[in-house]
């Protein structure tokens, strides 16, 4: 880090470290400590007017970041992993994640022109056929079981053990749907990896729609819950920096040389990222460690996250993120922090 003083208005100059490199770089203020992610121009460095930065408070240091170069990419905010006419809890984790999204952290990015990003499975079948092993498991897989003298197709076994009481214990429904047996006898529904057919859904009003294949793009269970898929119609029809809808083929958006996301955001000059989603430990986490690799600014919403691991999980990657990978606040954090940008205007 370089040592540099800066002069603010007519107030004596606050030591600033400059840390990396212009144009990718930040400045640390010692007095108030607080981390500036802004990107002033050399050699000044200005300070940014409070009337066009957000002062965001974390659970480290204070943070400045603008508006015009941050984005609140909600990850995962999908049918599969949230609708309660899947078996998902409406007051599970995701779901809670999903009414601080919309009662908070979305109302102020779209206040602020925060750019917001939906980043969500959306595959194809050349990727399905190209995906590996690794994440083939993660999402369960159809086993074949040699017994004496026949074979036998067992549901699908995923990273967190979901049927796998069902290896045992399984029928062919009329549809050839294979379905879990409950302890009453009542058949479960199952799924048997990515791309596989989840079948019908019933949803409210007794009305029947198709669930698709699993995590396919253009499908009912990569589609996102009514109000928040109402939030990104509404985000669509911004005229200046309206919503954007980008697929993933892995758990992380920002994997690999390039991915959709990461050409976006480039082209686009963002450079401050804002993390939420599901799960927590998994695709979020997944994503912001990728997106600190590669150089990005990288803040983790605390309570729009959820995840369905145990709570060691996600205090994990909390406590990893403010400590190393960036910073941890949460929706009310934003909330005031954009408030007092628009008061100071």
């Amino acid at each position: 880090m370089t040592r540099m003083d800066t002069t603010i208005e007519d107030d004596a100059p606050p030591d600033r470290a400059l840390i990396g490199k212009p144009p990718n770089h930040w400045l640390y203020s010692s007095s108030p400590p607080t981390f500036d992610l802004t990107r002033p121009s050399p050699p000044a460095y200005a300070l940014p007017s409070p009337k066009t930065s957000i002062a965001l408070s974390t659970f480290t240091k204070p943070i400045l970041i603008s508006p015009p170069k941050s984005a609140l990419v909600i990850i995962d905010m999908q049918n599969f992993f949230l609708s309660t006419y899947l078996g998902r809890p409406a007051d599970g984790a995701g779901n809670k994640a999903g009414q601080r999204l919309l009662e908070t952290a979305i109302p102020a990015a779209r206040k602020a022109g925060i750019r917001i990003i939906w980043l969500n499975w959306g595959l194809t079948d050349e990727e399905i056929e190209d995906m590996p092993p690794c994440t083939r498991r993660a999402f369960g897989f159809e086993a074949v079981l040699e017994r004496v003298g026949n074979k036998k197709s067992l549901p699908a076994i995923d990273a967190h053990g979901v049927n796998q009481a069902a290896a045992e214990q399984f029928e062919q429904d009329k549809n050839g749907v294979l379905e879990e047996l409950t302890e009453n006898g009542k058949p479960k529904r199952i799924y048997q990896g990515l791309g596989s057919e989840i079948g019908p859904v019933m949803i409210e009003n007794g009305k029947t729609v198709d669930a698709g294949r699993l995590l396919m793009r253009d499908t009912w269970n990569a589609a996102l819950p009514p109000a928040l898929d109402a939030a990104y119609k509404e985000g669509q029809k911004i005229e200046h920096k309206s919503d954007v809808w980008i697929h993933k083929n892995r758990m992380s958006g920002l994997w690999g040389n390039a991915t959709p996301c990461t050409e976006y955001l480039e082209k686009e000059g963002i450079t401050t990222l804002l993390f939420a989603g599901v799960n927590t430990d998994q695709c979020v986490g997944g994503s912001l460690q990728d997106a600190f690799t590669k150089g990005w600014d990288c803040i983790l919403m605390k309570d729009a996250c959820g995840t369905t691991s145990p709570d060691f999980a996600s205090d994990c990657v909390e406590f990893n993120c403010a400590r190393t990978w960036g910073f941890v606040t949460d929706c009310d954090g934003l909330e005031k922090g954009v408030q007092g940008m628009l008061d100071a205007k």
